[in-house]
């Protein structure tokens, strides 16, 4: 792993096409050791969370390169490594399991749940919470207090329609519904890095994971119902 570390490491302070091409079998390399951290770790969480079975690395993990086609910051390469694991894939939208690689800064997580959800999706989190205050409230706290919540990016004000009034309203102003515990170099360094960072977080964010996912499976329903109803009255109009 230390390879791996010190390979980001000097990629961000030489952050250019031509130095990344003169390294490139120091990436490789590096690469293909993440490639078998990423599957230790897909193995580790479909023991207990099986809806995972069946995960490909590609399905969990990030390309190297930049999306700079809109940004003013025109590094061309991540410095930085992401492994999220969630069912059918990162791009499914579901809540799910990441961990966090990004020397440059010191920073080292795992963490689970939602991302910055849609908008659709938050607000049908947030109207779980306001249904189900003490469910959510006891799901945070069963993580203990090695886990916190992301409070990055909350809403300073109660967003509108919700009222501050309701039991445990604070957890409306999240826009990121995720706990995470923050790792040392020295944690991601251990041999059994991956199988600590299972291990420990493993039931509680399965607690809490569970818990977002019926959130989010019921949004699906509701808005699979919501456009067979479009569709429905479309064809009543047009008929």
């Amino acid at each position: 792993m230390k390879d791996i570390l010190d390979f980001y490491m000097r990629l961000s302070q030489n952050n250019n096409k031509p130095w990344f091409d003169e390294h490139r079998p120091e990436y490789e390399a590096a690469k293909k050791k993440l490639h078998n951290i990423a599957e230790e770790f897909i193995k580790g969480i479909e023991e207990f969370d099986p809806r995972c079975k069946g995960l490909q690395v590609k399905d969990c993990t990030y390309r190297i390169n930049r999306d700079i086609r809109f940004s003013q910051d025109k590094r061309p390469y991540k410095d930085w490594h992401g492994i999220y694991i969630c069912p059918k894939g990162k791009k499914s939208g579901m809540a799910g399991y990441y961990i966090h690689f990004e020397p440059i800064n010191n920073l080292y997580f795992v963490c689970g749940g939602l991302y910055i959800p849609t908008k659709e999706v938050l607000q049908s989190v947030r109207e779980q919470i306001m249904l189900e205050p003490d469910a959510f409230h006891e799901a945070v706290l069963s993580c203990g207090e090695d886990y916190h919540l992301n409070w990055d990016n909350a809403l300073k004000r109660m967003p509108v329609g919700y009222n501050e009034s309701d039991k445990h309203s604070e957890y409306y102003r999240l826009k990121t519904y995720e706990m995470y515990k923050s790792l040392s170099k020295r944690d991601v360094l251990s041999k059994n890095f991956v199988k600590n960072a299972i291990s420990s977080p493993a039931l509680l964010f399965l607690y809490i994971i569970s818990y977002f996912d019926m959130i989010f499976q019921h949004f699906l329903k509701i808005s699979q119902k919501y456009a067979i109803l479009k569709v429905n009255n479309f064809r009543r109009h047009i008929l």
